[in-house]
């Protein structure tokens, strides 16, 4: 074990990071990605600190094989983007870099400093960025040159401990971000970890806080939920943190109003991670029990599928497909019962009736596709 030192306030030499080497972290780099890697020594041989960081950190030293690797540098979003032309700045609040290497994309962040607190956009040191990093677990960094963890908040020995600590303070980690609260459970339902009870007391007193999240962000935690590989551990957990009901607030509902319902639910969702690569399967994920439970498949299959189309979309919301993905997945679902439906190109705005959405779904919160096409 090494630490890592730097000068305080006062002037004075203090301890700032434990390092851990190869030896004791254990992770096998025949786990890391070639192109994650590549990045890293990159930007490190141009003279700038560059990380693994995040998700893939905590999976490498749980002896897993991350799915995404996301890196974070002392390198300015737009140096990152001059150094690789296979990269483009996206973002407007947060703006980051995606590096394309084939049909893989990689997150390049900037460190962030403290100077607007735990949601600003000011570039900083590693010292300040690991302090806006919402748990524990999620705030290691890995030098995959030298293999070293370099560990600022004592994220190593949660994930040793098999516990989810926050880093931000309990005060202001929800207040700031309410979205938070989601990821906290999701990593306690993916790794199996313990939230302990000041943290679960926060997030059942502040859950309300979800409610004024908007829709874009809501499809986006939903999208990576379902695409996860435990999407029915998750949404259990969610539920029984009274959470699932900001992201599903139909579906929670009848959950707890149906078992049957519940039980074909989840089941829907324990078997998506082996289906994932069917088009539109995580989309059908989230509606076809809800159709299954709600059509009456005698009549006009053309009017059948407008009125499974409207009542699944009123359902998934506050959830916002686009429309044509939503109606390729209603399809799907119509031709298993043996009626085909010719291609329809959804109404661009909802009926004004009572029953019906005021939304013009050109205008909607979120054009994410819930598709794994």
């Amino acid at each position: 074990m090494r630490f890592r030192y730097s000068r305080g306030d006062d002037g004075k030499t203090e301890k700032k990071a434990v390092v851990y080497t190869k030896d004791e972290h254990n992770i096998d780099a025949r786990d890391l990605d070639k192109d994650a890697t590549y990045i890293c020594s990159r930007l490190r041989s141009e003279g700038y600190e560059t990380y693994i960081v995040g998700g893939a950190v905590r999976d490498l030293i749980l002896g897993k094989k991350p799915k995404d690797f996301d890196i974070v540098s002392a390198a300015s979003p737009n140096r990152i983007k001059k150094i690789f032309r296979n990269a483009r700045v996206i973002g407007r609040r947060f703006r980051l870099v995606h590096a394309y290497f084939g049909d893989k994309i990689y997150e390049v962040a900037t460190f962030r400093s403290l100077k607007d607190g735990a949601t600003g956009n000011t570039f900083g040191t590693v010292e300040e960025d690991v302090m806006r990093r919402d748990f524990s677990l999620n705030a290691l960094f890995y030098d995959p040159e030298q293999e070293l963890v370099i560990d600022y908040v004592g994220g190593f020995e949660d994930i040793q401990r098999r516990v989810i600590n926050p880093v931000i303070p309990l005060n202001v980690i929800f207040s700031d971000d309410p979205v938070r609260m989601i990821r906290a459970v999701k990593y306690a339902a993916m790794t199996g970890f313990e939230i302990p009870p000041k943290l679960r007391n926060k997030i059942v007193s502040e859950a309300y806080l979800l409610t004024l999240i908007p829709a874009s962000r809501l499809t986006e935690e939903a999208l990576k939920i379902i695409n996860s590989a435990c999407p029915d551990t998750v949404v259990a957990l969610l539920e029984n943190y009274g959470l699932y009901r900001y992201l599903q607030p139909n579906a929670s509902a009848m959950m707890e109003t149906d078992e049957g319902f519940k039980e074909r639910y989840m089941r829907s969702l324990a078997v998506l991670p082996e289906k994932s690569a069917e088009k539109n399967r995580p989309l059908r994920a989230l509606i076809e029990d809800y159709i299954e439970t709600i059509m009456d498949w005698n009549g006009d299959g053309q009017e059948l599928f407008m009125q499974a189309f409207f009542a699944a979309r009123k359902f998934i919301m506050p959830v916002s497909p686009q429309r044509l993905e939503l109606g390729k997945a209603i399809r799907q679902i119509f031709a298993e019962h043996g009626i085909m439906i010719k291609r329809i190109h959804p109404p661009r705005r909802w009926g004004r009736d009572s029953n019906s959405c005021k939304e013009d779904s050109e205008t909607a919160s979120s054009d994410a596709t819930l598709s794994s096409s």
